[in-house]
């Protein structure tokens, strides 16, 4: 007879979630729907705030930049908390509603800041000498109401994907299958939410107001939270097993406490209370030092009290749960080599964007706002995701018999794009500056006479990057991941792209001391970047990209995906009770 209810999910009430009522692909599209508003409102900050920075609080180039970077690094590096949040204290439902509130009181907040004369210093040319930058009260409301907005960000972002694969169950074939298609669409939606930002919002910016556009953003969340709470008796909900931070840090922590102790001949000596061969996880060499939160010691089995009782996992883990550890350590070094991916991603809603602002970008009567270039970055990822699934993954599949390339390659291939996408900028930065010195406009608030189309293949190959390696590290965290840890690993994944926004806002500080010099002579980064040599930071990332994708190869030569192993019995059936009895 079939179950007409989900194993593993509860309704709102708390009872088991019936299939018929809850669940499925409408109450999926309701959370889908919070995303792509965050994506809108975020995005469409994030890529002119460089010129709002500039143009009217009068900042220098490089500490816009850097606003924008840790800007963004930090809603990326707050997915942490929000993950722990969710799976520790709050849900992902409570989670998701929480954080996007707190996401609207900051895009209110922005709002407020541009439309008041007093939170901006007065108008003037950024370049002239009695030209003033913001001050730091000002500057304060702008900071809270950004990283108000990061903090929402990472919130939602760490739950948005988890509670909308919630509302499938993985055991009925027919709603698996749907599951897989969300997934799909899931990264291709976030895309057209950011589409919209940088043409729809970035022109209300430029031509009717910046306060205008971040009204639109709170206006859009709160509506976005009202469809999204109307969905509460539709959704399912699934208890957490706790935060796999906990879990590694346990670990951890067994392992240093027996740190002095010696590893058993036999594998079969540690720890495990994992039965079922499909959640057991077989033991391995590697990070062995990790096999000693294993071991059984005196007292491991004895509560406060003297009496036998379950083990404290910060004294003692299993096996499964240690080689979980290990599995997440071995993700590391391929981490760590896709960071640089994301530092040559943020110069392309920071540098390469003001970039545009100086040069001709009319189409007859129609200005193109310099923050709307990032749609050809955007369409690349589209183009390439089609491009890639209609016809690349066919031949392929034809001709080597696989379904497309696998996760590392695909990650490979995103960084190769973005080398040659560095190249192409510094070439089209030495053409911009060329033009700029023979017109002696080094000072000039008028655009150069250079289209701003020459800008196009490095938004262009770099998002094509993009949509290779963002599916390829989505798919590599989470296939290569223990099943208790999806959420870990991708908090993991998105790491990435925070630290890849500190490292540039970090790079520019140091190139911005470095070449600064004395005298007429303000370095790569000048203030005005007329003056400077921004094409010779573009190549200094490109050299960068080269040595990080060497390393990448030899640490995912190294990297062998795990396969299941049945040579090696784990546990020994007497390990448990023998425990039981020493205690």
């Amino acid at each position: 007879m079939m179950s007409w209810t989900v194993s593993d999910a509860v309704d709102y009430k708390g009872s088991p979630a019936d299939k018929s009522k809850t669940g499925g692909w409408v109450p999926a599209a309701l959370i889908l729907g919070i995303e792509i508003v965050e994506r809108l409102s975020t995005m469409g900050i994030a890529v002119n705030l460089v010129t709002y920075l500039g143009g009217t609080m009068h900042l220098p180039s490089s500490t816009s930049a850097n606003i924008v970077t840790d800007f963004m690094g930090t809603s990326f590096l707050l997915c942490l908390l929000g993950g722990f949040l969710a799976d520790s204290f709050l849900g992902r439902y409570k989670t998701i509603a929480i954080f996007a509130l707190i996401q609207t009181l900051g895009t209110g907040m922005l709002t407020l800041a541009v439309s008041l004369p007093q939170l901006r210093p007065p108008p003037c040319h950024r370049h002239d000498v009695s030209c003033q930058p913001a001050k730091g009260s000002q500057m304060g409301i702008l900071y809270m109401a950004l990283y108000l907005i990061a903090l929402g960000t990472g919130g939602l972002k760490s739950s948005v994907s988890g509670f909308g694969t919630d509302q499938f169950d993985e055991k009925d074939d027919k709603e698996k299958a749907q599951m897989a298609y969300f997934f799909n669409r899931f990264f291709f939606f976030i895309s057209i939410g950011t589409l919209t930002a940088v043409t729809v919002l970035v022109y209300i910016q430029d031509e009717v107001g910046r306060s205008w556009a971040y009204g639109v953003c709170s206006v859009s969340m709160l509506i976005a939270i009202l469809i999204f709470l109307l969905g509460t008796k539709k959704y399912r909900y699934k208890k957490s097993s706790g935060s796999p931070i906990v879990h590694i840090f346990q670990v951890i922590f067994a392992a240093i406490r027996k740190r002095k102790m010696d590893l058993p001949y036999d594998v079969g000596m540690l720890y495990e209370t994992t039965n079922s061969e499909a959640t057991r996880i077989q033991h391995t060499q590697e990070f062995r030092v990790l096999d000693k939160a294993a071991i059984v010691a005196e007292g491991d089995f004895e509560d406060q009290y003297g009496s036998c009782s379950d083990p404290n996992p910060w004294k003692l883990s299993t096996v499964t749960r240690v080689e979980e550890v290990k599995m997440m350590a071995r993700l590391l070094p391929i981490w760590a080599t896709t960071i640089i991916f994301w530092t040559t991603y943020a110069q392309m809603i920071t540098f390469s964007v003001e970039q545009a602002s100086t040069m001709e970008r009319s189409i007859g009567n129609f200005q193109i706002p310099a923050g709307s270039l990032t749609v050809f970055f955007v369409a690349a990822i589209l183009i390439t995701l089609a491009v890639y699934d209609r016809i690349i993954m066919p031949l392929w599949k034809k001709w080597k018999g696989k379904p497309g390339f696998s996760s590392l390659q695909r990650i490979s291939i995103g960084l190769v794009f973005s080398i040659i996408g560095m190249a192409a900028a510094a070439l089209a930065e030495k053409k911009r500056l060329t033009v700029a010195k023979s017109m002696g406009r080094h000072n000039s608030s008028t655009n150069l006479p250079i289209s701003v189309f020459f800008l196009i293949p490095q938004f262009f190959l770099v998002g094509a990057g993009e949509a290779f390696i963002y599916t390829g590290q989505l798919d590599f965290f989470i296939t290569q991941s223990p099943k208790g840890m999806k959420t870990m690993s991708t908090g993991l994944f998105l790491t990435t792209l925070s630290l890849g926004f500190f490292i540039s806002s970090f790079l520019v500080s140091v190139i911005k001391k470095v070449t600064g010099g004395n005298g007429t002579d303000e370095g790569w980064l000048a203030d005005n970047i007329n003056n400077g040599r921004l094409d010779l930071f573009y190549w200094l990332l490109a050299v960068l990209g080269v040595i990080n994708i060497v390393i990448y190869l030899i640490c995912a030569t190294w990297y062998k995906p795990r396969k299941p192993k049945s040579a090696i019995q784990m546990e020994n059936p007497h390990t448990k009770n023998a425990a039981e009895e020493k205690c």
